[in-house]
C-alpha cells in the first residue's frame, strides 16, 4: 500500500541505544498527538480486551552519520514546510516537561544540536528531504 504522507524519523547514529529507543519513542509520540487523524482503532482479542490503537502508517527510521547529515535533513524538510519534531541532545540530562521546553527555548534553528527529529508530510516531500539519508540499521 502506499501512503499519501509519510512519517520518518532521524536519529543520529552515534547515539547509545538507549538513547536511541528514547529519543524515537519520543518523537512517535508526538506525531501522535499532533495528528489524532493518523491513530488507528483499539485492538480487541479474542477474551475481549481492549488495547491502544497503533498509528495507522509505518514509520521509518533514518540514520545520521553526523551532525551534518541531521541538520541537512532538518533545513530540507524546513524549506519544504512539513511538520517537524524535535529531540535534541540536552534532554537526555533533564527529567519533566518544564526543563524540556526550557532547554529548548535556549537555542535557534542554527544552534540546537539535533539528536533526532520527526518529520510528517506529503510523502515525496519527505522522501526529498531525506535524500541521501539511509534506513537505520
Amino acid at each position: 500500500m502506499i501512503y499519501e504522507n509519510k512519517i520518518a524519523i532521524v536519529i543520529k547514529n552515534d547515539l547509545k541505544d538507549w538513547q536511541k529507543l528514547n529519543v524515537v519513542s519520543f518523537l512517535a509520540s508526538s506525531v501522535a498527538i499532533r495528528f489524532p487523524e493518523i491513530h488507528g482503532e483499539p485492538f480487541v482479542n479474542a477474551s475481549g480486551t481492549s488495547y491502544l490503537p497503533f498509528i495507522k502508517q509505518p514509520m521509518m527510521i533514518y540514520a545520521a552519520n553526523n551532525d551534518e547529515e541531521i541538520k541537512r535533513a532538518f533545513n530540507r524538510a524546513k524549506d519544504r514546510d512539513l511538520s517537524i519534531g524535535i529531540y535534541t541532545e540536552p534532554l537526555f540530562s533533564t527529567k519533566c516537561e518544564e526543563e524540556n521546553h526550557i532547554e529548548i527555548g535556549k537555542y535557534t534553528d542554527e544552534n540546537q544540536v539535533l539528536a533526532g527529529m520527526i518529520i510528517y508530510g506529503e510523502n515525496r516531500k519527505v522522501s526529498k528531504a531525506l535524500d541521501g539519508l539511509k534506513i537505520h540499521q
